[in-house]
């Protein structure tokens, strides 16, 4: 039922001037630093340790983002992939170390994809395209995954360019663990539905259904990637919020703001508007 309460991304430079609000409320906090090459290529302990200090006594679902600049979760390349590969592993120990539950992915399918995965289909025993992705995506995370279930950190699938949600709930369920879930960008998803033409962002909550486990919640205008707080671009919140209450599952639900200092406007909009708390 509506209000959800919901909680923000941050760097942990920003966390002190939103600490009090996250603990006070047992919010959800996700910690994006993570996604940073120099991050996971240096001394991750140490930032990992500066967030504990922080977050002393705090409640509340604790996630991270992980790696993704130039890191696609299908290479192909022999020599590269094992690289990507261990990067993954790195950030899932860098999760697991801060006490994360879960980590952000990115997802692996274009706008090409989807215009042209028709064209390649299965031919005798070549797979089509869209089994040979799969496949990858499955060798490269292998350990990733394998390591996150050991952990108890779940890997959530960020749609970026997707138009058809469908593809990367499948690409989910294909693993067959616990491990992998689904995240939705609203933000992300409004660009497809008004650039690609891909379905509203409700759309995107109903079709993954019982997998979504994280949202990055950010308003935009249909053309750019804005992280706009909510409420100043056009992305339908009464359809998407809805859709999230009518879930069997709570997912996370963060603020993901490119000026952490608009988080109390953006909650001002949502409460005014019943549907955030």
């Amino acid at each position: 039922m509506l209000p959800l309460k919901i909680g923000a991304a941050l760097m942990v430079a920003d966390i002190p001037a939103h600490r009090d609000w996250l603990v006070e409320g047992d919010r959800d906090l996700e910690v994006q630093d993570f996604f940073r090459p120099e991050v996971l290529l240096g001394d991750w302990r140490g930032l990992v340790a500066l967030a504990k200090r922080h977050l002393d006594g705090f409640g509340g679902r604790l996630g991270i983002h992980g790696p993704f600049y130039d890191l696609a979760i299908d290479t192909a390349d022999a020599e590269i992939a094992p690289i990507v590969a261990r990067r993954y592993v790195t950030a899932v120990e860098a999760a697991a170390s801060l006490g994360a539950t879960q980590m952000v992915i990115h997802s692996p399918f274009t706008t090409w994809d989807w215009f042209n995965f028709g064209d390649h289909p299965r031919a005798g025993n070549t797979p089509s395209a869209l089994e040979a992705k799969t496949a990858r995506v499955h060798a490269l995370l292998r350990d990733a995954v394998a390591l996150a279930e050991t952990h108890g950190v779940t890997l959530v699938i960020e749609n970026i360019e997707d138009i058809a949600p469908g593809y990367r709930r499948d690409l989910a369920q294909s693993f067959a663990s616990d491990a992998v879930r689904l995240s939705i960008d609203t933000g992300h998803a409004h660009y497809a539905h008004c650039a690609t033409g891909a379905p509203p962002v409700d759309y995107f909550v109903t079709d993954a259904g019982a997998l979504l486990a994280h949202v990055h919640l950010q308003d935009a205008d249909g053309f750019a990637d804005r992280h706009w707080p909510p409420g100043r671009g056009t992305v339908n919140w009464h359809a998407v919020f809805r859709a999230i209450a009518a879930l069997p599952q709570r997912p996370h639900l963060v603020l993901e703001l490119r000026n952490a200092a608009d988080i109390p406007a953006a909650m001002a909009y949502l409460e005014r508007e019943g549907l955030a708390c």
